[in-house]
């Protein structure tokens, strides 16, 4: 009898086990990390509690629980907790529970906090990834004919890569015809891509930042005129986690973050924009006070690589599509805000035109040049578009498949080193460049 009865509570548990993984939606994803606390996100199917238990890796006696949260209808069954009981540079494992029940994963769970280098050692390498134009095919919502998403193995490949952390650089997931006029739409999209299979690993051991560009924010090509901009806003800020948001206090998603001696400035190139066919008024991508906030925040900066993060292309000289240079009044004033300031290291990251290309502007000897990196498309139809008008393009630079980056920072301080590598979605490299930290100085 007494074999029975355990039996029958193993099944119990084993079915209460069962029940708590069908409640998980999306995720665990792993947010920002400070040397004294990291984000830890999930997304649930319908409301519940969730807490995270986490400890050092090597050390399961200590353990440390997050606070206890409910998810709700109104925010996408979404939590955002934090672990606030970390040390500097340290490995930590992490459990998720939902409704009492831990969370089994067949792939490894774990975050780390950024480590105390400064007066002590030299800055740590850095490793991170980026990408852009995450299109997850849905069928009775996608366009008719061939899937235009594929190739979702891409991120299985940036997951073995083992970076520290992923920044999107925006179409991190498209918004169709019937999302983008509703809260419910939005959700659901951004729902419907954060719980693609293949992403699940990468998102639950790897640090993730983002910014947006128009698929993420609304429509094709949209712009400040979009009436569900706020919306947007607050489901971007809910599914994504950034250490900040709106630091400018005029909307959007602006922001910045630092990793060792990194330092990454996120604009929002959409909540402030004019459409693109308006010529009646001052035009503008970024809007004055943004650009004023990046140039005083850039000339206070330390770091030896500043690295600029926008959703279009900065420098190409072809005026085309959506780039900078279709906007040459504002992109002029903030490339000269750039150059009056001195700010060196400078170094742009984008996404949004799905090939990839490194520009490199030089105005003169009097000044470094400037390097431009765009990255596109992870899993959204690939072009081969060569950028013909592009005076500034590197040649063999030029990807027209689907692709990721890594880019490595190492080296001793004031003797930094930049690598840039560029992948192919099973993770074979395509080309690389260095930039040495002294190269982005002025003389």
């Amino acid at each position: 009898m007494r074999k029975y009865l355990l039996l029958f509570l193993l099944c119990i548990t084993n079915l209460y086990s069962v029940f708590s993984q069908d409640l998980l939606q999306s995720g665990p994803m792993v947010g920002y990390s400070t040397m004294k606390e990291v984000l830890l996100w999930v997304q649930t199917t319908k409301a519940a509690e969730v807490h995270f238990v986490y400890y050092e890796k090597g050390n399961d006696i200590q353990r440390f629980t997050t606070q206890k949260y409910t998810t709700e209808v109104n925010t996408g069954f979404v939590a955002k907790l934090i672990a606030d009981k970390v040390l500097p540079g340290k490995k930590y494992v992490y459990e998720l529970f939902v409704n009492g029940k831990k969370i089994q994963k067949d792939y490894a769970m774990e975050f780390e906090s950024q480590q105390l280098w400064q007066w002590r050692t030299d800055p740590p390498e850095v490793n991170f990834a980026i990408g852009s134009c995450n299109y997850v095919n849905e069928v009775e919502f996608d366009r008719p004919g061939k899937p235009y998403g594929s190739d979702f193995n891409i991120f299985t490949a940036i997951h073995k890569k083992n970076p520290n952390f992923m920044l999107w650089l925006g179409d991190n997931t498209y918004l169709r015809e019937p999302d983008w006029d509703s809260r419910t739409g939005i959700f659901h999209r951004y729902t419907h891509t954060r719980s693609l299979p293949e992403l699940q690993p990468l998102l639950a051991s790897t640090h993730n930042y983002a910014i947006w560009d128009d698929h993420d924010y609304g429509p094709d090509n949209s712009n400040s005129s979009f009436p569900l901009k706020e919306t947007s806003s607050e489901i971007f800020k809910l599914f994504w986690g950034n250490p900040n948001y709106d630091v400018i206090d005029k909307g959007g998603i602006t922001g910045s973050f630092t990793w060792a001696d990194l330092e990454f400035f996120l604009l929002d190139n959409r909540y402030y924009r004019t459409a693109n066919t308006n010529y009646t008024t001052e035009r503008q991508i970024l809007g004055k006070t943004q650009i004023d906030w990046l140039i005083n925040a850039l000339a206070t900066s330390k770091a030896p690589f500043k690295f600029i993060v926008i959703g279009g292309q900065v420098l190409s000289s072809e005026a085309m599509y959506e780039n900078y240079a279709t906007f040459p009044k504002e992109r002029n004033y903030l490339i000269e805000k750039i150059r009056e300031a001195k700010i060196e290291g400078v170094v742009f990251l984008d996404g949004d035109r799905h090939h990839t290309v490194l520009s490199r502007m030089q105005e003169n000897d009097n000044v470094y040049p400037l390097y431009d990196l765009t990255c596109s498309s992870l899993t959204a139809g690939a072009n081969t578009n060569k950028e013909p008008l592009n005076a500034y393009k590197i040649d063999d630079t030029i990807v027209g498949q689907h692709n990721f980056g890594i880019l490595n920072v190492k080296g001793s301080r004031k003797e930094r080193e930049l690598t840039i590598s560029i992948f192919n979605k099973d993770g074979k490299e395509l080309w690389t460049k260095k930039i040495n930290e002294k190269d982005l100085k002025y003389n």
